[in-house]
């Protein structure tokens, strides 16, 4: 794994590509990318290069030596221009007294996330586009196909998307855009294969002017991007997948904007966020080779699609502009992880313990109904390698420690194998996953609702998992190489990264206190609120949406809340990019969030509350409707946070408990926690900052 460097710098670097010139050259001409933040991480072949300052007329540019000036264009004050031919690996683009050293990469990948994982099955042979054809079997093993593209218009009669026929038919509606022009509802969609992930976007563009290119936007285009991210995670390994996060949203496009997505972004398909963050920015960069740059790219994502846009915005910054995410998690090792496998612990232990009654299991775990914890306990079994197999993986290529131990494990860690490194002792993924010092139950317990008994026997029979996810006796000890690589590498989302300056759009439909409970916890959203606020001094830059988990139109553009709020974030965007006065990116963020945008959850007889959104329970009138219920290492005492992987330890302490214990229950507690117990209010082991942006493995 290469190691960031500094973030200052990378920062720089990322909106002013990697310039080499002489200082006394700068006023003369200046060479920049366009198309992606860095010129160290360009694919394909091709980049959008765009040339400022004087004398530009007559310029001659060079790739490589050979003149490629005849592929830019005039544009006001600069020249714009897609270079083809660069060669794998380093490039010179050569103009005046100005140089620009360019790597690229190819096609295929990878770029960020290492090697490619293997075994994999391609899934173009199933992949339908929205012009109902189906891509067809690879030519390689890359699960390439010939990129096409189709025009499409929206119907009138039914609202569908119809094959646009030679002429245009009389049942062909018309749009109004976000920008008040009325256009043909006519759709240019292009789908493909990049980074081994299936593509596709779409853009209103009449056939009629010709096709869109860098210098030539798409007709009804409203100048911004919107790319979707699909949830899930359990299965999310060894394929291409067949599916994609969406691009058929009416009122999306209907209004302008460019959509698109890919199927390694979406996390029942690829459950690994620095190869989401690679394939979106392969897949960004050849969109704006062919329609030009975009005013401002916005990450649209739930559950699994959420734990994309954190990552990719925390530790890649440059990619999204802004946020619109629903059922949140921080992130899928951690903040999920940690409570799915607790969940599952405590599952196992409650299978076979006496004593129990449902509300005793609910207080223990925190969650709102006893249902939680089965329901959760099935999720946790995501770090199993034996269970979230693929349908499409053979079974002869599946891990199993007696038939086949050299097998692909189907596992969310060692998924991200080329994250964490190997364990040299077992030949699995390092695990940044802990448990030890973690007393299950402690509110519980100081409030009465459990007994001591209880306590004693839940936290010393509850033990942990071994490599293949059996429970064993021990406590799970996390890999020492795995947390350093988690927090320096942003794995654990910190918000104190390119969060910092990104308006989050946090709309939740609550579902924790569903009849069998619920994996998508309203207390996921405060986690990252608190990590903003520590990362940053406050967490402005979050705005929280509530409403019944039966709310009509639910995580879509048909809701209303929803499209009121794109807009809004659409202002506060524009806002902040005409905002060039003094003050940080996250100040800047702050003093220009529309007023509109604030707080507020809606009652179950859909009652609009504009409050701020508070962890707790029966505090506020919204947390009064939907309660924040805590995990179970908010019940040992954790923060709401959840940022911490190992505990530090510290020595028991009698005060500590709001109940008296006899000598022999003391003597049973220290014996089942001989080094001592969780320090919440300390830092974890290993916890550091974020050490840069633009990680690469």
């Amino acid at each position: 794994m290469k190691r960031p460097t500094a973030l200052v710098a990378l920062l720089t670097a990322m909106f002013a590509a990697v310039l080499v010139t002489p200082a006394s050259a700068a006023a003369d001409v200046r060479i920049e990318v366009l198309s992606t933040p860095r010129a160290d991480l360009v694919s394909d072949g091709n980049v959008l290069l765009g040339i400022t300052g004087r004398h530009l007329d007559d310029l001659e540019i060079r790739l490589n030596g050979k003149d490629v000036s005849s592929a830019f264009t005039r544009q006001q004050d600069r020249l714009i221009g897609v270079v083809q031919g660069l060669t794998d690996g380093s490039n010179t683009i050569t103009a005046a007294s100005s140089r620009l050293v360019i790597t690229n990469h190819p096609r295929s990948g990878p770029l960020l996330a290492g090697p490619h994982e293997t075994p994999y099955v391609c899934g173009t042979a199933d992949f339908v586009t929205l012009a109902k054809v189906k891509l067809g079997p690879p030519s390689d093993a890359n699960c390439t196909v010939p990129t096409r593209v189709d025009y499409l218009y929206r119907s009138t009669a039914d609202r569908s998307l119809k094959v646009l026929p030679s002429t245009k038919p009389a049942d062909l509606a018309t749009t109004t855009t976000s920008d008040g022009r009325t256009v043909p509802y006519i759709v240019r969609v292009e789908t493909g294969v990049i980074n081994r992930s299936i593509y596709e976007y779409a853009v209103l563009n009449d056939p009629a002017g010709g096709e869109p290119s860098v210098v030539k936007p798409p007709s009804g285009w409203n100048g911004r991007l919107v790319y979707t991210f699909g949830g899930g995670c359990p299965g999310g390994w060894y394929q291409q997948g067949s599916g994609t996060g969406g691009i058929n949203d009416d009122v999306l496009l209907g209004q302008g904007y460019a959509v698109a997505s890919s199927s390694l972004n979406v996390f029942g398909i690829n459950c690994n966020g620095v190869l989401a963050a690679e394939t979106m920015a392969m897949t960004r960069e050849h969109i704006l080779e062919t329609i030009g740059v975009p005013r401002q790219t916005i990450g649209w994502g739930c559950s699994g699609g959420s734990y994309q846009v954190f990552q990719i915005a925390d530790d890649y910054p440059g990619l999204l502009d802004g946020i619109v995410a629903s059922c949140v998690f921080p992130e899928v090792g951690f903040a999920t992880l940690h409570t799915i496998t607790d969940a599952l612990l405590l599952d196992h232990y409650f299978r076979s313990a006496t004593g129990w009654t449902d509300e005793q299991k609910r207080a223990a775990a925190g969650f709102g109904k006893v249902g939680t914890i089965a329901n959760l306990a099935g999720a946790g079994r995501r770090i199993d390698p034996r269970v979230y197999c693929p349908a499409q993986l053979p079974v002869e290529d599946r891990y199993d420690p007696v038939t086949n131990p050299r097998g692909a494990r189907c596992d969310v860690y060692d998924h991200q194998v080329n994250i964490w490194g190997k364990d040299p002792r077992t030949g699995a993924a390092r695990r940044p996953l802990d448990n030890v010092g973690i007393q299950y139950g402690l509110d519980a317990l100081n409030a009465g609702k459990i007994s001591v008994a209880q306590f004693l026997d839940l936290n010393k029979t509850v033990g942990g998992f071994d490599t293949d996810a059996n429970f064993v006796p021990a406590r799970t000890v996390a890999d020492p190489q795995a947390i350093d690589t988690a927090y320096r590498t942003g794995q654990l989302i910190s918000g104190g990264g390119g969060l910092a300056s990104t308006p989050i759009i946090d709309y939740r439909q609550y579902w924790d206190e569903q009849p069998n409970g619920d994996i998508h916890l309203i207390f996921h959203s405060f986690s990252l609120r608190e990590r903003l606020r520590k990362a940053n001094g406050d967490a402005g830059n979050q705005v929280m949406l509530v409403q019944a988990g039966d709310a009509p139109g639910g995580f879509s553009t048909k809701n209303p809340v929803l499209t009121d709020a794109l807009a809004s974030l659409d202002q506060w965007m524009d806002a902040v990019d005409a905002d060039h006065g003094p003050g940080s990116p996250h100040a800047k963020l702050m003093r220009n969030k529309p007023g509109a945008l604030t707080d507020a959850c809606w009652s179950p007889t859909n009652q609009k509350i504009v409050e701020t959104q508070v962890d707790g329970i029966g505090t506020t009138r919204c947390n009064t409707f939907y309660p924040a219920w805590p995990a179970p290492r908010q019940v040992a005492g954790a923060s709401v946070a959840n940022d911490i992987i190992k505990c530090r330890l510290q020595p028991l302490n009698k005060s500590d408990y709001k109940v008296k214990l006899t000598s022999v229950q003391w003597k049973a507690l220290r014996q089942t926690f001989p080094n001592g117990v969780c320090n919440w209010s300390a830092p974890g082991v290993g916890q550091q900052p974020l050490a840069g942006s633009w990680p690469t493995f």
